[in-house]
């Protein structure tokens, strides 16, 4: 149990590491479209004023849960906007590390996940691609199909998803190889002394 904590802390800071080179690097300019400096202004202007009174949360705009709505949803251009009243620094301490933490948590939870999956590593390394490929195609790539989200950004964000996932895993099933190759025989089973 200590080799398969061990390795999904490990394994949650490898996961944490790429994540910040595809979203804490320039890398990330990928990701984004970019509004002119004055066209941003004016959106965040605009977001300020039609927003604020309602506050933080995800909005689709315009709303098609009226008869007019549907109707200009229909039309475009649509949006669903993630909006947060309150401003905060481009690199927020408070989040990298609460991500740091999150990372580490679900590092374990992989790691646990990998114990149950497969005695070999190469079995663990196939669960943890499939179960990464899963999770990303069905979580990321899901919104462009269902909600039309853009995909360029998707593809990004699943990519990186995906890069990450598969490093904690391999990095937890390697650590947990050594566990299980150092107290077995060539048959695989447990040696007793």
């Amino acid at each position: 149990m200590f080799k398969t904590l061990l390795g999904g802390l490990i394994g949650g800071v490898a996961m944490y590491l790429v994540g910040f080179i595809f979203w804490g690097t320039p890398l990330s300019a990928l990701a984004f479209n970019r509004a002119e400096s004055a066209a941003g202004s004016n959106l965040q202007a605009a977001l300020a004023q039609a927003l604020t009174p309602s506050g933080t949360g995800v909005y689709v705009i315009p709303d098609p849960a009226t008869a007019q709505g549907t109707i200009l949803y229909g039309k475009g251009p649509v949006a669903t906007v993630f909006y947060n009243n309150s401003g905060f620094p481009v690199t927020d301490a408070g989040a990298l590390i609460g991500g740091l933490i999150l990372a580490l948590v679900v590092g374990i939870v992989i790691a646990l996940m990998l114990r149950l999956a497969s005695g070999d590593l190469g079995g663990r390394a196939r669960a943890t691609v499939l179960f990464a490929l899963a999770a990303v195609l069905w979580l990321h790539v899901g919104q462009a199909v269902f909600n039309h989200a853009p995909w360029g950004y998707i593809l990004y964000l699943a990519f990186s998803d995906f890069a990450a996932l598969v490093a904690a895993g391999l990095v937890a099933a390697k650590i947990m190889e050594s566990r299980q190759a150092a107290g077995s025989d060539a048959t695989g089973e447990a040696t007793l002394h």
